[in-house]
């Protein structure tokens, strides 16, 4: 009874947020008490909330009481120091709710510190000693408690497990050999744990070499990205002021265009002015020589008449020509025309010089060991969607294209075209206008006959039979029938199997080197797949066959 009673005084003494004895005690307005640090702490995770609880009665207080230590209970807890009564942390720590209770431990049980293996029990600091004291208790194993004691217990025998069948890869007891494992191939839990935590430790070898390799290799990657930004940065920077130079240049040829112009206006309208003058004067004295012509020609002295009609009658020479013929209005047309035939070829010129920029880029790239897979769904696919339109400068002139260069129709009379050196001219085939790098996924939809789905370099040829796609090393083809698929490529026939449909997608990692075709309608269906070595940016294209009308047509998913 009086242990109980201690027991009791040393829970009135002792704060209820660290469990231990008052140190530099505070009662808060409610009339609790508690460590100056712990309420203090409390308070401080609430201060957001603008309204200061207490842990034990939960009354709130704003503002934030101002704490003062109750010097009275600091003597009574020093005093109860001295008699003895302070007890040791452990014994103070109550079990909660996610800890391990003490089994021998009545009424309220404290935290259990340690579980026994043997005993298959759970003890808190105080029940804990006869394991250290006793001899009995020498060979017991002890660990760190657990709530998961019991399941060590058979629940066939109610025995403890210390054995371990191979054969079913379960903990049994020693009574378990004898009938439902019998004949097994049975070994004491320990030597298998000694097996199993050699394997472990490679495990872990095998992890904490994989870790150091990975974290190498992160750093490695650290390095590429900093080498990437800064010769990006570099890059565009260089790129910036050469632009700028070009702008610079254009803008200097725009004004000497300009100056040339007015100058030679200025020349060609004060030539026109000075004539107009001579013209003007011309007509004044032709004016003045018509009124004394007309007053001689009422003069009545027929004498008088005589003697001036000889020197009033003779005309001087013209001044200019009577023929002056005035040009249509294309005195600088010319000069529009040569400005309009360099802005052509300019735009020639950066379009080509594009696509070698465009390809020194794309070459950019770090080739990591593992390539991203390809997409399982077709979500997965039209997550790297592609807009494919169609350049007409390549169009064969059998094809009309339309829905804003998406869809390419068969037709029986040719096109009127403007000759131009991409143009395919022997087969009904048409290229992107788009350069294909990178993972990009897009769609064709057919309609009619036979059409060849494909992809090819930039630099297949335009004529003759090897310009078809799949019949060259720079050209990848599926060949989509009413009956049938087969693929193409370097003149070698692939026959293809898979569900026919009228929709084909197509799947492309251009640095992994990797072209997939897919029959797409509930499902996608893998056809055919190619793994190869792009060397060359890739443009998407169709080929129309044989019948009028047939269409094909780059769809637009999302």
């Amino acid at each position: 009874m009086a242990q109980q009673n201690n027991q009791l005084d040393r829970e009135k003494f002792c704060c209820s947020v660290c469990l231990d004895l008052l140190k530099d005690p505070v009662t808060i307005p409610c009339g609790h008490s508690y460590c100056m640090n712990c309420i203090q702490s409390y308070w401080d995770t609430e201060d957001e909330k603008k309204t200061h609880s207490c842990p034990q009665c939960r009354q709130s207080f704003t503002p934030r009481p101002v704490l003062v230590k109750n010097t009275m209970l600091a003597d009574l807890v020093e005093e109860l120091k001295k008699t003895g009564l302070q007890a040791a942390p452990a014994d103070l720590c109550y079990a909660g709710p996610e800890d391990v209770a003490c089994d021998v431990c009545t009424g309220r049980k404290l935290r259990a510190v340690k579980s026994c293996l043997v005993c298959l029990a759970s003890y808190c600091e105080k029940h804990l000693q006869p394991h250290f004291k006793s001899s009995t208790f020498k060979k017991h194993k002890l660990a760190e408690p657990s709530e998961k004691l019991q399941e060590n217990i058979c629940s066939r025998h109610d025995e403890v497990m210390k054995m371990f069948c191979r054969t079913d890869q379960q903990c049994i007891c020693y009574l378990c050999p004898v009938d439902e494992h019998k004949g097994h191939d049975t070994v004491s839990a320990a030597a298998e744990r000694t097996e199993r935590q050699r394997e472990l430790e490679g495990s872990r070898h095998n992890i904490q070499q994989r870790i150091q390799d990975r974290e190498e290799d992160v750093k490695l990657l650290q390095q590429e990205v900093e080498a990437i930004n800064g010769s990006a940065d570099k890059a565009v920077e260089h790129s910036k002021k050469i632009f700028t130079q070009l702008i610079r240049l254009m803008e200097e040829r725009r004004s000497d265009v300009k100056q040339q112009v007015r100058s030679q206006q200025e020349t060609e309208v004060s030539r026109v002015k000075e004539l107009q003058e001579k013209l003007e004067q011309e007509i004044t004295e032709l004016k003045r020589k018509d009124a004394e012509l007309k007053k001689l020609s009422h003069t009545e002295d027929h004498n008088q008449f005589l003697h001036n009609y000889p020197s009033l009658s003779a005309l001087s020479e013209s001044t200019h020509s009577s023929s002056i013929k005035i040009r249509p209005l294309k005195y600088f047309e010319d000069v529009t025309a040569a400005v309009s035939e360099l802005r052509d070829k300019l735009q020639d010129v950066l379009r080509e010089t594009w696509t070698n920029i465009s390809l020194t880029v794309t070459q950019v790239d770090v080739l990591l060991s593992n390539p991203q897979p390809e997409p399982e769904t077709r979500a997965g696919f039209l997550r790297y969607s592609r807009e494919i339109t169609l350049d007409p400068n390549t169009a064969n002139k059998q094809l009309l294209l339309s829905e804003g260069n998406r869809k390419v129709t068969r037709m029986s009379k040719e096109q009127s075209y403007s000759s131009h050196p991409d143009r395919f001219t022997d087969w009904q085939q048409v290229l992107s206008r788009e350069s294909l790098t990178g993972r990009c996924y897009w769609e064709v939809e057919r309609r009619g006959g036979t059409v060849y789905v494909a992809v090819a370099y930039k630099n297949i040829s335009r004529a003759d039979y090897e310009s078809l796609f799949g019949r060259n090393d720079k050209s990848w083809s599926l060949i989509c029938g009413n009956n049938s698929y087969n693929f193409y490529h370097n003149n070698v026939k692939t026959p293809v199997s898979g569900p026919l449909s009228s929709r084909v997608g197509v799947y492309l990692d251009h640095s992994a080197g990797i072209l997939s075709f897919y029959s797409v309608s509930e499902t996608m269906t893998l056809l055919h797949r190619v793994q190869t070595t792009f060397t060359q940016p890739l443009y998407a294209g169709v080929y129309v066959n044989y019948s009028i009308g047939d269409t094909a047509e780059f769809s637009k998913v999302k």
